[in-house]
């Protein structure tokens, strides 16, 4: 297992990077000293697949969770299902010593996290990526929020996690073509921050394609590294974090002509 610290004073927050996490989730959020009662909330394809998992490993470590799930993809990351998710969590009366588990991928993390950032005007929140591209961008740094017609993302807030848990064993369901465009995110890092990185995908790309977990634990990490390195020295992208924005900017515009439904 890799571990990355995020440092951001009274804030930070470790990054667990590992086979065989989604076991721990339980544990390790009673580290944390939250409170019992806490929803996992999930998408329509992931739920099925790892969120028995993940509650089998809270209510063993006396935690009392419930499940919200919501529909997948990027059409569902809206205010509305926002509002939808207030009243489940509403009725399953949650706290503010109570917190909320992302688990899933990139929109579930941003919806997720942003539910935990206005929620009772805030309450703790833990990452469970279960994409390759979640684990090293939406995962880690703060960013949360959701989409309107005229944009992405343009109702959210830098609100951090109180840990990252990336298990590599949920990669292995993942669709060919999200798991490559995970990869075109590693790439970017290689791009933007470290050669040595860059030159190492080239050479270790057959590995990765075969998703093998010591050298995707190793990428990853580097990847995490890299962002939380940024995300420390500029939290609220004034400047420098804006680095970690190459390729997105025109990739969102697509994504918003196509009315999220296309790319």
């Amino acid at each position: 297992m890799r571990v990355v610290k995020v440092p951001l004073g009274t804030r930070s927050y470790s990054i667990y990077i590992g086979t065989g996490l989604l076991e721990e989730l339980g544990p390790r959020c009673a580290k944390l000293g939250l409170g019992k009662r806490c929803t996992v909330v999930s998408d329509r394809n992931v739920a099925p697949l790892y969120a028995d998992s993940a509650h089998q490993s809270l209510r063993a470590a006396g935690f009392e969770p419930v499940r919200v799930v919501v529909p997948a993809g990027e059409t569902a990351k809206t205010l509305r299902t926002v509002q939808l998710c207030y009243n489940q969590l509403a009725a399953h009366r949650l706290e503010r010593t109570s917190f909320i588990v992302a688990l899933g991928g990139g929109v579930v993390g941003d919806l997720a996290g942003f539910l935990a950032a206005t929620y009772l005007r805030g309450i703790a929140f833990v990452q469970v990526p279960t994409s390759l591209l979640a684990a090293v961008d939406s995962s880690v740094g703060g960013k949360v929020g959701v989409n309107l017609t005229a944009g992405k993302n343009l109702v959210g807030a830098f609100y951090q996690p109180r840990l990252v848990l990336c298990d590599l064993a949920t990669f292995h369901t993942l669709p060919e073509r999200e798991y490559r465009a995970g990869l075109a995110e590693v790439i970017k890092y290689g791009v933007i921050y470290d050669a040595a990185l860059f030159k190492r995908l080239e050479r270790d790309m057959p590995t990765l394609l075969a998703r093998r977990p010591e050298t995707l634990a190793a990428v990853i990490a580097r990847c995490c590294q890299i962002k939380a390195d940024v995300v420390a020295k500029d939290e609220t992208e004034g400047g420098l974090r804006q680095i970690l924005n190459f390729g997105h900017t025109i990739g969102h515009a697509l994504e918003a002509i196509s009315r999220y439904g296309k790319y």
